[in-house]
């Protein structure tokens, strides 16, 4: 009998392929990770759990998904990784058995005005060239339908030189149809200086007319207006002929010469539109922000309504519908009518298309439109928006990383998402998850827990296993698994009611409601529902409301919590009192800064195409500050001891004694009431989870004079042992006399609430009603709503 038809064979002995199952960890360092190691199943669901600050995404981002990116980036030439982000080795001594890392985190989409979820998903790029082909009548390719892309018309002359008796001049015209509005260049809206925001009218050159933030008397930028020439100084602004009134607004740029000096003059719209109104409203400084939304005023383009396209883009339809119609409609309502086209022509087109739709629909943004901008998405929605192109890929053996990917979801959409990551892993991919919510923690093959504390105090395993072995661990995971927060037997009795009338911003429909104050309510509702239109675009700006959005903190490496929170002020006033010197010196990006490293504490050395190298300056000892800095003691510590304390440290050093520094303990103690007493002072804002940075802006404006808050989504990133610190925050503020609006979707602040507002029914235009209004033991009681219903359940009601 030959070998080939042999029955009785033994069984083959194992592959040696098929052992590599693991994701080996040995020894990480990274940030505050102190010698971890772990060995994580692949092809299976991992969630890495912890207090906030404990070192999840050090392991999981900082780690192994970096050092997965690194090693891909390595396989590239030379010449391609040269135009590549540099990535250093992470912190760690031993990686094993890693896969393609496909990163999916919480990284808001960008503020590009011509940004928006059509242009991010490619959606918009397969719209247009289905109206290219099949638009009647007939406009142009593809390109004519985008409203980044310009029209141009050209033409002229070039010579060639091919050498002695070869030169020739040859004649070409380009002509290049955009479907770019030219009124707005594609933005959608134009925006209108309000000029009483710049200066008092009735006061002359001389009189310091300007109400510009560092338009100040005596600076250089004043001394250019005054000093050009061209303005009598003694003469009121609102006397100026016409020609000085041009020149005063909108001249060109002309060299004038001052004291000597050669200079240029422009007029002032010009000169504020390239230094502020160009620049990221969010990376601005909060003085100049708050100048420039009073100063600027947007409105609807009235050549394009909104639509950023051209009249002849817009005149291009198919059955009836034009582009910008269908771009401006809900996406689960597009994908309807995509169904309905039957064109065997683009039938590959329409495919893809179709499933790029209903993903969308599929992971709960159908309400989204494809016009709407992206830097208007919250952090889970971008999340989702980016999870979108990875629904129907084909790739297996991939390890997926997501942060949080519940954020943002109302319970009621938390078990679609649960489903998703389940199907992902069930293709063959290792899915890696950063997550706090229980529900989302359930459905984990395995878990990872760090801590046992936060910053210094984490940065350890402190569980591996299932999540019946969790439970019944003594970690502080597994014992706040089964929290269950009550509904409260008494609620507070409000103090008045701010009234919004009429709302209709995005999906509203004419939401008239009374928001109470005095008191701590909760505004909820599916994602979608209208929540941030109702607290963010229809509370009067006259209510003294302070708005703490989600919108990211912008900061260098140079950052740190003492710069933000404007702690730093206060520290460098008292060691310059103490020792009779300038401020400036106990500054690290000022004159204290070290000269060699400029403050930065480390060397940076580009080497090209390859990794740069970070080493500690050799002259500071990462310190910082000049030596001759070092000298100086406030209270016994230097500036940099001072700066390496963590905020609890710093609270008790400050409070009392010899170093008792009465404004930075006012800081330092807001700092500590929203959970951050972990973080050091000098720590760089880069290295911030999102849950930090959003605790930091609230201790920031806990400061601000104001009696209204509005808090969106204050519990992102926090640990369900810290949403109970978070509420008894929340219970301070409404108890010293503020009033607290909450936009929340976890189940513990609505049972807390004294009064609920829950929108829906749906999302999008099923949405953007009010449903509830009440306290929570009576949505509890109703069961009315999907809200009603989650939290009846969670309470065991």
């Amino acid at each position: 009998m030959s070998m080939a038809t042999r029955t009785d064979q033994q069984p083959a002995a194992p592959h040696a392929a098929d052992s590599h199952d693991l994701i080996r960890v040995h020894g990480a360092r990274e940030n505050n990770l102190k010698d971890v190691s772990v060995e994580l199943p692949k092809r299976r669901l991992t969630v890495f759990t912890g207090v906030s600050g404990s070192g999840k995404s050090s392991l999981v981002f900082d780690t192994i998904a970096a050092e997965s990116q690194r090693m891909i980036n390595e396989t590239y030439s030379a010449f391609l990784q040269g135009f590549m982000p540099t990535l250093a080795r992470p912190e760690v001594d031993v990686l094993e058995g890693l896969t393609t890392a496909i990163t999916v985190d919480q990284q808001r989409m960008g503020s590009d005005p011509r940004s928006t979820v059509g242009t991010a998903t490619d959606a918009s790029a397969m719209l247009r060239i289905l109206f290219s082909r099949l638009g009647k009548p007939y406009f142009g390719p593809p390109g004519a339908f985008s409203f980044n892309v310009a029209s141009v018309q050209a033409s002229g002359g070039f010579t060639v030189d091919r050498g002695t008796d070869k030169t020739r001049t040859e004649k070409v015209s380009f002509n290049r149809t955009g479907g770019m509005c030219t009124h707005c260049e594609g933005r959608g809206t134009v925006s209108d200086i309000d000029l009483a925001q710049l200066y008092d009218d009735s006061k002359s050159l001389s009189e310091d007319p300007f109400t510009i933030p560092t338009y100040t008397g005596d600076g250089w930028v004043v001394r250019v207006i005054t000093e050009s020439g061209f303005f009598d100084t003694a003469k009121p602004i609102r006397e100026y002929t016409k020609k000085e009134r041009h020149d005063f607004l909108y001249r060109e740029p002309t060299k004038v010469k001052i004291n000597g000096v050669n200079l240029t003059y422009e007029g002032l719209i010009p000169k504020l539109q390239k230094s502020m109104l160009s620049k990221d409203r969010e990376a601005m400084q909060p003085h100049i922000r708050a100048f420039v939304d009073r100063a600027v005023t947007f409105a609807t383009c009235p050549e394009c309504d909104g639509t950023r396209l051209t009249a002849g883009a817009r005149s291009s339809k198919i059955k009836k519908i034009s582009i910008a119609d269908a771009c401006a409609m809900e996406i689960r309502d597009l994908a309807e009518w995509v169904r309905g086209l039957d064109e065997p022509s683009v039938k590959p087109l329409l495919t893809a298309l179709q499933h790029t739709l209903d993903s969308f629909v599929e992971i709960g943004l159908g309400y989204l439109s494809l016009d709407r901008a992206s830097g208007t998405l919250s952090g889970g929605e971008a999340q989702r928006v980016k999870m979108i192109r990875h629904l129907g890929s084909s790739l297996t053996d991939v390890t997926y990383v997501f942060d949080e990917p519940t954020i943002g979801l109302h319970p009621h959409d938390i078990q679609r998402m649960n489903t998703l990551l389940l199907r992902l892993r069930d293709k063959g991919n290792t899915v890696l998850v950063v997550e706090h919510k229980p529900e989302a923690i359930a459905i984990a093959d395995h878990v990872v827990d760090l801590g046992p504390g936060a910053g210094t105090a984490g940065g350890t395993v402190c569980f591996e296993g299932t999540v019946e072995a969790l439970r019944a661990s003594d970690t502080v995971t597994g014992r706040h698994l089964d929290d269950r927060a009550s509904v409260k037997d008494s609620v507070r009795e409000p103090a008045g009611t701010l009234a919004i009338r009429g709302a209709t911003a995005n999906n509203l429909q004419g939401v008239d409601v009374d928001i109470p104050l005095g008191v701590l309510t909760v505004v909820t509702g599916v994602a979608g529902s209208g929540k941030s239109s109702l607290m963010h675009g229809s509370i009067p700006s006259d209510e003294g409301v302070i708005a703490v959005d989600q919108t990211p903190i912008r900061g260098s490496r140079r950052s740190n919590p003492a710069t933000y929170t404007g702690l730093l002020d206060p520290i460098r006033k008292a060691f310059a009192k103490a020792n009779g010197v300038k401020p400036a010196l106990f500054s690290a990006n000022s004159e204290g800064a070290c000269p060699t490293c400029n403050g930065a504490g480390v060397i940076y050395t580009d080497l090209g195409m390859m990794a740069g190298v970070s080493t500690t300056c050799e002259d500071c000892g990462g310190k910082r500050f000049q030596a001759s800095v070092l000298e100086y003691r406030f209270g016994g510590r230097d500036i940099s001891e001072v700066l390496a304390m963590s905020v609890a440290q710093a609270e008790e050093f400050f409070r009392a004694g010899d170093a008792r520094t009465p404004a930075a303990h006012k800081i330092l103690e807001r700092l500590a009431d929203v959970g951050l007493g972990y973080l050091t002072l000098g720590q760089p804002l880069t290295t911030l989870s999102g849950g930090e940075r959003q605790r930091l802006k609230l201790a920031t404006h806990m400061g601000d004079k104001g009696g209204v808050y509005v808090l969106d989504e204050p519990t992102t990133g926090l640990h369900l042992a810290d949403v109970e610190q978070l509420l008894a925050l929340l219970d301070r503020l409404v108890d010293s006399g503020k009033s607290v609006i909450v936009i929340e979707h976890h189940q513990a602040v609505m049972a807390h609430a004294d009064w609920i507002i829950d929108l829906g029914p749906g999302a999008g235009h099923d949405g953007g009603r009010i449903v509830f209004e009440g306290t929570p033991a009576e949505l509890v009681a109703a069961r009315s709503t999907l809200t009603g219903e989650h939290l009846a359940e969670y309470v065991g009601g």
